[in-house]
């Protein structure tokens, strides 16, 4: 997958302003799927109005700038469709907490420690977000109706339990990375008496 199929997937679910694309694609729900920067999705849209893909209009706002608005076309749903049907790239994982961790045993444990506190704390905040959203997509919108967006929930759990086991990896095995790193002045005195 791409940026371009990055837009087309969220022009398929309705239409959206190059913002709205570019905050969902960076920092939205569809920043977890492949890598899209500021300056990738713009020119992605215009390459995908230049061949027919996408329409756009522009939309005026009272007390606020113009915005321009895409929306996907029959032959950009067509194109969409065929490029899920690419062989799909390996998943790409980064993450600065396992560089840090890599490199404990350079750093004191207090430190250590500290961040292995702040990574857990950002792992509880991700899954935390993750099940609000789990509960809103499970909900049925009227009494008697289907869930809505069952493959966006299957999705969400999906991301839920990755990041439920690497929270457990850590919590569990903290101990041995912290062991790792340097002690403090304080400790080796401790240890000398």
């Amino acid at each position: 997958m791409n940026v371009r199929t990055l837009c087309l997937s969220i022009l398929h679910a309705h239409e959206a302003s190059g913002y709205e694309i570019r905050k969902l694609c960076t920092e939205g729900e569809c920043s977890y799927f492949v890598e899209a920067s500021f300056g990738s999705i713009y020119p992605a849209l215009a390459k995908l109005e230049d061949e027919g893909l996408v329409t756009s209009r522009v939309e005026h706002q009272s007390g606020k700038p113009s915005k321009k608005m895409y929306a996907i076309t029959d032959a950009g749903r067509a194109a969409f469709v065929e490029a899920l049907h690419e062989p799909i790239a390996e998943d790409v994982y980064r993450s600065p907490f396992l560089l840090f961790a890599r490199h404990a045993h350079l750093l004191d444990a207090q430190l250590v420690r500290t961040r292995i506190d702040g990574q857990l704390a950002r792992l509880d905040a991700e899954i935390e977000e993750l099940r609000k959203i789990q509960i809103e997509l499970e909900e049925p919108k009227n009494q008697g109706d289907e869930p809505s967006h069952a493959n966006d929930a299957w999705v969400v759990r999906y991301g839920i339990a990755c990041l439920e086991v690497a929270r457990t990896q850590l919590h569990t095995h903290m101990n041995s990375l912290i062991a790792t790193a340097r002690p403090l002045p304080s400790d080796v005195a401790r240890a000398a008496e």
